[in-house]
């Protein structure tokens, strides 16, 4: 069996201009460099220029047959795949998002197969400049850990009539059927600002309400006006942490009929579907920022855009998708009992 051919290295290339250049003959060059005589002229052949053989060139013109016989990677600058994946970065996707979607869209054209590493591997080993930049900054910036609230002692205190999150059903944990949801309070620039977070268990379906402050007068108003826009039995349970802001729990649980569980202090692990929200918040409502500036429709946008996504925990759908699965499997469920 053969040795395997290896193409000749720059310092090789410098070698046999100069023994070329002396007049060596090919074979005495090839017993020399320890290479094959079919090698050597091959190499002379191939890449010598007008004037005969150099290193310089004759590397270059290696370089260059190489670049053009490697076939065009898939998220190429020109192509119609690359277009739509920068197309959803700017919708704020993830690229495991933008990976799942297109081979559930696309599950026998190979050609809009791609995975999530190819397109972080595109978007930095792009050209540096404004272009990479800017693809750069659609990627979430989110960490691995989640750093404790700066003010969470000031959050926390005795709220009246609390009931623990430990009798709260069952069938709360299942998450099987819509309407049980968790809540929360984000803050901006020295907790002057505050934006309330409503998200479904089984759906994850988000809801995002505007808040002049973080005063419980505040959260009551605001969580009252958003749970009320949603139907009576989809409203069934909410669980908090024990932030001071949800003291009037009793007036909301009155006016939106919906039960209040509370969760053991500092155990954010206990309405994790609302904690991981709150980072994929991060991206639109960054840290230290007036809150205030986003008024009650750019909320409502930024919530379109989080129901918009496909979520790995809900097998790729979307919350509005699996909202509608959930709507329809329980329009089935009532048509069957009339009849």
């Amino acid at each position: 069996m053969g040795s395997r051919y290896t193409q000749l290295q720059p310092e090789e290339r410098i070698t046999l201009a100069s023994l070329h250049q002396q007049g060596w003959s090919q074979r005495t060059i090839a017993k020399l460099m320890h290479r094959s005589a079919s090698t050597i002229s091959r190499e002379l052949r191939r890449n010598r220029c007008e004037s005969g053989y150099a290193s310089k060139p004759a590397q270059r013109a290696c370089q260059q047959r190489r670049i053009a016989a490697r076939p065009l990677p898939k998220l190429h600058a020109d192509g119609a795949l690359w277009r739509v994946v920068c197309d959803l970065l700017a919708w704020a996707w993830s690229p495991q998002q933008i990976s799942a979607t297109l081979r559930r869209m696309h599950p026998d054209e190979p050609a809009w197969h791609v995975s999530h590493e190819t397109i972080y591997n595109a978007i930095y080993a792009y050209p540096r400049g404004q272009l990479r930049q800017q693809l750069i900054s659609l990627l979430r910036q989110g960490k691995s850990s989640r750093r404790p609230r700066a003010a969470g002692a000031e959050r926390r205190g005795q709220i009246p009539e609390m009931v623990s999150i430990h009798v709260r059903p069952p069938e709360v944990d299942d998450r099987v059927m819509p309407g049980h949801w968790e809540g929360d309070l984000i803050k901006g620039a020295g907790n002057k600002s505050a934006v309330g977070v409503l998200v479904e268990r089984a759906t994850r379906l988000v809801l995002l309400c505007k808040m002049p402050d973080a005063s419980a007068q505040s959260a009551l108003a605001a969580f009252t006006a958003k749970l009320n826009l949603i139907a009576q039995p989809l409203r069934q349970t909410l669980t908090y942490d024990q932030g001071k802001e949800m003291t009037m729990h009793k007036a909301l649980a009155k006016a939106t009929n919906i039960r209040v569980y509370f969760c053991d202090p500092h155990s954010p692990w206990q309405k994790g579907s609302c904690e991981n929200t709150n980072g994929l918040l991060r991206q639109f409502l960054p840290k230290g920022t007036d809150l205030s500036l986003h008024d009650q429709d750019a909320l409502d946008s930024i919530a379109d855009l989080l129901n918009n996504r496909p979520r790995q925990t809900l097998g790729w759908l979307s919350p509005y998708e699996k909202f509608k699965e959930f709507m329809q499997a329980i329009e089935q469920q009532h048509t069957a009992t009339i009849h």
